[in-house]
């Protein structure tokens, strides 16, 4: 049953493999080595450990590997493999289930979580915790709760963002705004941006922009205390039916997006992130919403040219109430049960460990610009001399810790949540280029009941 419902579910995520629909996977043991696992091996154990980490990022990983291997040399060795993009290497790990090459330990981003689970491939993090009583309590609570099901860690996370309003203070001194006070929600934004914007005769061609990007919406249902997705976002183990796609927040934010850009007050710059912060980067935008990933990146751009402010995710309406805020983003790490010796997830389980670590968060940290998973690494030394040189990473932390863990700010759990996100863009980019925002996403929210409904149907 389980096998069957595999190969369903594979088939309808769309792999356009033969393999996938017929043909079979021998049944795995999902259930947690014995703790000797490594020692009864004998010998060096391999792990191989897909990811998606590139540039620096992918640099800082793989130093962080080469400590690793350096530490438990003559016993564990991993072996790192990049596979592209986040939509690249899930499609590649689709693959792999059927081929019987999956990875020992897989890197999967934030809106595969319930696939992964859904998969019956990989072993839970928290069942290996719960036989060493290894404390899941360390990692910081929202990031946890994002990956928590049902009461169940499923994964550990590695990198984690929260998305922040950045800002071009020099900018808004030059268009007569206290650069000290940001704007908080959808209407200060306009209000700064028609300041701003060079066609009320502002200091900048742009007020505001950011990439149409999906995960930028849900932002906005979360900060609201709205959840996105229903059956209280996925999170309680009854299954998503619908997505709220066409909810009041939503479609208040894309008809405010749309005015802005008919006004001339904000630029569409499309689907690309890369797109967007070069923008802001270049001063031709002075204000966009992106995540904490990009702190260092900005920062080195503004070096000299402007000053940068960031502040907490706007709420669509008013102030931001107490204990609400965005929902994260990022990957997190899996171990693979199926077709791996017992040794292999032991050592999985010794190198997220070791990832975790409040030395290790630290030094990812301050080299990516990632959120620490780890909430010790806050007060490691390189990263306090950090945050003293970067203060406005203090501004993600302080969002993110005073934000409480609830259904609305842990995103939503739908298997189909990839198909979901593409379509929530979908009705963005429409409505950007004209299109009746209210008509444009309710047939996107009709679009993907479909999808949900296909997901859900083929694991039962």
């Amino acid at each position: 049953m389980r096998l069957r419902r595999l190969l369903a579910l594979l088939c309808v995520l769309g792999l356009t493999l033969v393999s996938a629909c017929g043909g079979g996977r021998p049944e795995g043991n999902l259930q947690v080595p014995a703790p000797d696992a490594l020692e009864k091996a004998g010998g060096v154990t391999e792990i191989t450990f897909w990811h998606s980490m590139d540039a620096s990022n992918g640099i800082a990983l793989t130093t962080l590997v080469d400590r690793f291997n350096a530490a438990h040399q003559g016993e564990v060795v991993v072996k790192p493999v990049f596979q592209g993009t986040y939509d690249d290497a899930i499609t590649k790990y689709k693959a792999s289930v059927q081929s019987s090459t999956t990875p020992s330990i897989m890197q999967i981003y934030d809106i595969g979580t319930q696939f992964m689970i859904d998969s019956h491939e990989v072993v839970p993090i928290g069942d290996f915790a719960a036989r060493d009583g290894y404390d899941l309590g360390g990692i910081q609570k929202n990031i946890a709760g994002y990956y928590t099901v049902q009461g169940r860690q499923w994964s550990m996370p590695l990198n984690s963002s929260v998305p922040l309003l950045y800002y071009n203070k020099t900018a808004f001194a030059a268009a007569g705004l206290d650069p000290e006070k940001p704007p908080r929600n959808l209407e200060e934004i306009r209000a700064a941006a028609e300041k701003l914007s060079k066609v009320n005769g502002g200091p900048v061609q742009y007020g505001f922009g950011a990439a149409i990007y999906g995960w930028l919406l849900e932002q906005f249902a979360s900060t609201s205390g709205q959840l996105f997705c229903d059956a209280e976002n996925g999170r309680t183990g009854e299954r998503v039916r619908s997505a709220n796609i066409a909810s009041p927040e939503v479609v208040q934010t894309v008809e405010w997006w749309q005015k802005m850009v008919a006004d001339g007050l904000a630029v569409n710059t499309g689907r690309v992130t890369k797109d967007a912060q070069d923008a802001f980067k270049a001063g031709q935008t002075a204000m966009t919403l992106e995540s904490t990933g990009q702190v260092k990146g900005f920062t080195a751009a503004a070096e000299g040219t402007f000053e940068l402010g960031a502040a907490a995710y706007p709420v669509v309406n008013g102030t931001q109430r107490t204990g609400l805020g965005p929902s994260i983003g990022g990957a997190s790490l899996w171990i693979s049960g199926p077709g791996h010796s017992e040794a292999e997830k032991e050592a999985a389980w010794q190198f997220t460990q070791f990832l975790a670590q409040p030395d290790t968060q630290a030094f990812w940290h301050t080299q990516t610009g990632y959120f620490p998973v780890t909430t010790a690494a806050l007060d490691e030394p390189e990263d306090k001399a950090f945050l003293a040189e970067n203060p406005l990473f203090q501004v993600a932390i302080d969002s993110l810790d005073a934000t409480q863990v609830q259904p609305a700010t842990t995103g939503c759990a739908a298997g189909a949540m990839p198909q979901i996100r593409k379509a929530t863009e979908d009705g963005l980019e429409r409505a950007l280029i004209g299109k009746d925002p209210v008509a444009s996403l309710q047939q996107v929210q009709e679009n993907v009941a479909e999808s949900i409904a296909n997901y859900n149907d083929s694991v039962g």
